[in-house]
């Protein structure tokens, strides 16, 4: 059984920038199952806390990076620059952005969608990143929107100090995926169809992000549409696979005046752009130190298997704040690094964050 614990939750860029160079409860249970890379639990819950063996002497986990960095950035440049091309809002809030005293924009993490059947879920996208050094770290559960997702802490590496978005400090990664298993058999029957179509395809997702391309065949309109109704996360996935969901800036990194997320919502606001409104513009975490926000997504229009053609969501962007944990509150303000602020993500939060993409953020009248 699990225990209820208080515990300290502790672009040189891409080739569109070329400019730019807790406390909180947490459940935590005892593994009683491990598949791949994933530990699942025994019973109900809404975290499961999987510790790595090394520490560094924050007490954080921690890694050294593997392989060769400069192929691994340069993988996430091409996932940021097939975001970038389909998602115009966010090219235009990089640019405005960076454009305030010629800011430099740090990447909190980037979040991608998957299905968790056939093996196309979490372990799917997890494995590129896994094998450069990434940690996996806590689970969280939306039993409402029937999801599980784990978010992954970045490796150490010498050579982000100077750089800017993915040639930055190298991002948490943040990987949910749709529970199949408990969708209705109609769904299941689309999903199971598509994913299978696949072949090998799971094998290839990070492959599939930077092409932004599908690994399955695409689907016809109707059953775009079935997909929809039960479940908007289903049908955002089936058409735009493992294509990057969203980028989040650190705003807190930033040294303009936008550097708090408040400042940074109406600054974005006042240059016409609409935000997710879902539980207040502003999310803020039950200990007051994860401050997050998001733009509504895109649409473009998307060609199905049987010649409709019509707007589909595509993917929006991030804002994310993490204050001081309250142990360093004391320290002056050039003495803050990273480890210092709160880290981790919060399901309520990320909860009203994945409403991004629904049609009902998508279709709400700006005042």
């Amino acid at each position: 059984m699990g225990t209820m614990l208080r515990l300290p939750t502790s672009i040189k860029s891409s080739p569109l920038f070329p400019s730019l160079s807790s406390s909180s409860s947490i459940f935590l249970c005892k593994p009683t199952r491990i598949t791949g890379n994933l530990t699942s639990c025994g019973g109900a819950h809404n975290f499961s806390t999987i510790v790595a063996s090394s520490k560094d002497h924050h007490g954080i986990q921690d890694s050294s990076f593997r392989g060769g960095e400069s192929f691994f950035r340069n993988v996430l440049a091409a996932v940021e620059t097939v975001y970038l091309s389909k998602n115009p809002t966010a090219k235009a809030i990089l640019e405005l952005v960076r454009s305030a005293e010629d800011d430099r924009i740090c990447y909190d993490h980037l979040a991608f969608r998957t299905f968790g059947v056939n093996n196309h879920g979490i372990d799917s996208m997890a494995k590129f990143f896994l094998d450069f050094g990434y940690v996996q770290r806590e689970e969280l559960r939306f039993p409402a929107k029937k999801l599980k997702a784990f978010w992954f802490s970045p490796p150490h590496s010498k050579h982000s100090d100077a750089g800017s978005g993915v040639y930055g400090p190298l991002p948490r990664i943040f990987i949910s995926e749709l529970l199949v298993d408990q969708m209705s058999p109609e769904t299941q029957k689309i999903i199971r169809k598509y994913t299978e179509s696949s072949g090998n395809g799971e094998s290839h997702a990070a492959l599939a992000s930077a092409l932004g391309s599908l690994t399955w065949n695409k689907p016809s309109y109707s059953e775009f549409q079935l997909l929809a109704r039960e479940s908007e996360y289903a049908a955002w996935t089936l058409v735009n696979g493992y294509t990057l969901n969203h980028v989040t800036i650190s705003t807190h990194r930033l040294k303009s005046q936008l550097r708090t997320t408040g400042s940074l919502n109406q600054f974005i606001e006042e240059n016409g752009f609409k935000l997710n409104s879902e539980g207040g513009v502003l999310k803020v975490s039950p200990d007051g130190l994860l401050l997050q926000s998001s733009t509504v997504a895109d649409s473009s229009l998307f060609q199905f298997a049987d010649g409709t053609t019509k707007s589909v969501p595509c993917s929006y962007i991030e804002f994310a704040e993490r204050l001081v944990l309250p142990q360093f509150k004391d320290l002056p303000e050039n003495k803050v690094e990273e480890f210092h602020r709160r880290d981790g993500f919060e399901v309520g939060n990320a909860d009203k964050i994945f409403e991004s993409t629904s049609k009902d953020q998508l279709t709400r009248k700006v005042a």
